[in-house]
């Protein structure tokens, strides 16, 4: 399965973007996604998850309350709604699937390109 995740911006601090992670070439009914992110000179981090029925979502601890990850089956796309973001939250964001959530990333083994999410005024 291909991943593309898109929906990356400019927006100010306390703003929202939802991110969107949209498989090809196979379907996300099996598979858990995860969401990571990455600035330059940093390890890349893991952000959430979202198990293969998602039922289940995980989230670290920085992002919680103010991030939700979504599924859509039928659409084949995983979502990240962030809603009031920080400048702190400024990074390449990533989406990836395997067959179940884990936080570290070298165990993900399929990957999307990323995209780039500026919270900044």
């Amino acid at each position: 399965v291909q991943l593309q995740a898109s929906g990356g911006g400019l927006v100010q601090p306390g703003w929202s973007l939802t991110l969107s992670c949209a498989a090809s070439g196979g379907t996300l009914d099996y598979l858990a996604i995860g969401w990571f992110r990455q600035v330059p000179g940093k390890e890349r981090e893991w952000v959430s998850c979202i198990d293969s029925r998602g039922y289940d979502t995980y989230y670290t601890g920085s992002v919680k309350g103010r991030f939700t990850v979504s599924k859509d089956n039928a659409k084949n796309t995983v979502y990240l709604q962030m809603n009031n973001l920080k400048p702190e939250d400024t990074a390449v964001y990533f989406c990836a699937a395997d067959n179940v959530c884990n936080v570290n990333f070298l165990l993900w083994r399929n990957w999307g390109q990323g995209t780039l999410v500026t919270v900044s005024s």
